[in-house]
């Protein structure tokens, strides 16, 4: 197997290196809020909506999050982390970071995935020792994965996770809500993340959609609020 741009020797001797660790300690650290992505900067539309009063209680927060998550770029990220997985090569790699490209429903969803997953390659290619473009951000991973050989249904399963866990992180301070609320809701969307990873595996590229109509007129809005605190 070659995905990397660097050579096959490379890329089995940065799997030689880790093969010891955990893959899910490894994929934990990927997804912790102390990897250097810049993730707090952004609130995916959410500020528009909290902004806008649709967004005032831990209740329509769930609600609102979870439609994002089963129906929106919650599910659509968990397919291009999948199949990035399966890209065979850097070339088939980068036309599938095209279709992601494409695939973002405004401006300031774009930058979001472009300069998150541009951070995530940067540091994991610096301390993995391995070669990530800077794909979007889904793309960014699902390559790595496939690289380091990890299992990509958890590394779909913990992106998601951590996906929500910064949504909920910019609620509980702009809402405001309590801390020990906003896990609560976390817990529970927590809950539906195998199943949407496993859902996207399934369904692959031709099971693309987004029906988060909300969340995505939200995310255009953003760029028009007269008082922003997120990029997005």
């Amino acid at each position: 197997m070659v995905i990397a741009t660097n050579t096959a020797t490379a890329t089995a001797t940065a799997r030689g290196t880790y093969m010891t660790t955990d893959p899910a300690l490894i994929l934990n650290q990927w997804f912790s809020p102390g990897y250097p992505l810049g993730s707090f900067a952004y609130s995916h539309g959410l500020e528009t909506a909290i902004q806008d009063g649709r967004i005032t209680s831990a209740a329509e927060l769930e609600i609102w999050l979870g439609d994002v998550m089963q129906e929106g770029s919650g599910f659509t990220d968990a397919v291009f982390v999948h199949s990035a997985f399966r890209c065979v090569d850097t070339v088939q790699a980068q036309a599938l970071d095209a279709t992601a490209r494409a695939f973002a429903p405004s401006a300031e969803r774009l930058m979001e995935s472009v300069q998150q997953g541009a951070a995530f390659a940067r540091t994991t290619s610096e301390i993995w020792e391995i070669a990530v473009p800077p794909f979007t951000h889904p793309v960014a991973v699902g390559f790595a994965a496939r690289v380091l050989e990890l299992p990509c249904a958890l590394a779909a399963t913990l992106y998601l996770q951590a996906f929500a866990a910064n949504l909920v992180s910019c609620a509980v301070r702009l809402v405001p809500l309590g801390q020990t609320e906003g896990q609560a809701v976390l817990r529970r969307l927590g809950a539906q993340c195998s199943d949407i990873s496993a859902r996207a595996a399934v369904q692959g590229q031709g099971g693309l959609m987004s029906a988060a109509f909300a969340s995505e007129i939200a995310s255009m809005a953003h760029e028009t609020l007269n008082h922003r605190i997120f990029r997005t």
